[in-house]
């Protein structure tokens, strides 16, 4: 790896409610508030984060979803969490895609698309 080499990609993601979307991610995700204010807050769950910036929602501050995909090496315990937490049914995880993975995804409160993935 050379020096100038990324070291790590924080997805920002909008939000028109950073205080509410806080408490979504901690209640259908497991991602925990770490850090921010009302304009940008900071999430943390397993070495992954994610940030959420506030947005108006107007046309000088549109709200657009984003899509972001966490990979994982075994999805079962995922699948087994989210459904327990309630974010998805069972029925929502794909096995053996034609890409080659098994993956599930949801939308948060802003249309964000969060997909955890398995390469098989």
């Amino acid at each position: 790896m050379s020096p100038a080499s990324p070291l790590y990609i924080i997805p920002v993601l909008p939000s028109s409610d950073i205080k509410r979307d806080l408490d979504w991610y901690e209640k259908y995700t497991g991602f925990k508030y770490v850090f921010g204010d009302e304009g940008y807050a900071g999430l943390q769950r397993e070495g992954h984060e994610i940030h959420l910036q506030f947005h108006h929602g107007n046309e000088e501050d549109p709200i657009h979803g984003s899509v972001i995909k966490f990979f994982v090496k075994d999805i079962r315990p995922y699948v087994d969490e989210f459904v327990e937490r309630g974010t998805i049914k069972p029925e929502k995880l794909q096995e053996n895609t034609p890409w080659g993975t098994h993956e599930f995804g949801f939308y948060d409160l802003n249309n964000n698309a969060i997909f955890i993935v398995q390469d098989v």
